[in-house]
């Protein structure tokens, strides 16, 4: 398994309106990965930026990529990405937002349904109709009453969420570490 390469892709939007907004805590999550190692992106020809490193203590080649476009178009890149460094969809990991989970948790799993995240539709039409991806869910909760849900995932975390911000984002940093090390099994064990 050590010879195998990973794709960690973070979702979100590009540009200043979009940070420490709920919907692109994925990339918030691949940041404080990369804080971790030391490490930074560079840009590449698919529309994407991405760096290639290894998690401290060794393991597997992994990519860290987050998308220079937005949260639907992000198939296109991390396909790109997929097939120039030959990763296998059993080996991409999406770290994404997701509203059927109440903010702060973290939840793990392999395929299933994108329950309307536009951003992994996006990556299932770029792999061909292939769900079989794992995916980091970190809980943003849903909208309260009747907001609209594409404004709620737009808007920066409140006040009470920003300081419980950081802590979600390690653990979420950590659910990913534990997925290249582990199995998903053990991951899950651990995380939920």
């Amino acid at each position: 398994m050590a010879s195998e390469t990973w794709l960690i892709a973070g979702l979100g939007n590009p540009g200043a309106r979009y940070q420490r907004t709920r919907h692109n805590i994925g990339q918030m999550v691949l940041d404080e990965l990369l804080d971790r190692m030391g490490a930074s992106y560079s840009r590449t020809k698919v529309g994407a930026k991405a760096v290639g490193a290894r998690l401290p203590g060794g393991g597997p080649k992994v990519i860290f990529a987050i998308s220079e476009g937005y949260m639907n178009t992000s198939g296109k890149p991390v396909r790109s990405l997929m097939d120039y460094f030959s990763v296998d969809p059993q080996h991409l990991v999406v770290v994404h937002d997701e509203l059927d989970i109440d903010f702060g948790r973290i939840k793990l799993k392999r395929g299933g349904s994108e329950g309307g995240h536009n951003g992994l539709k996006s990556i299932t039409q770029h792999l061909g109709g292939n769900r079989d991806y794992l995916r980091v869910r970190a809980g943003i909760g849903r909208p309260p009453g009747q907001m609209d849900t594409a404004d709620y995932v737009l808007q920066k975390f409140s006040s009470a969420e920003g300081k419980q911000l950081p802590d979600v984002i390690d653990r979420a940093a950590d659910a990913v570490e534990l997925l290249i090390t582990e199995d998903l099994t053990t991951a899950q064990n651990k995380v939920h």
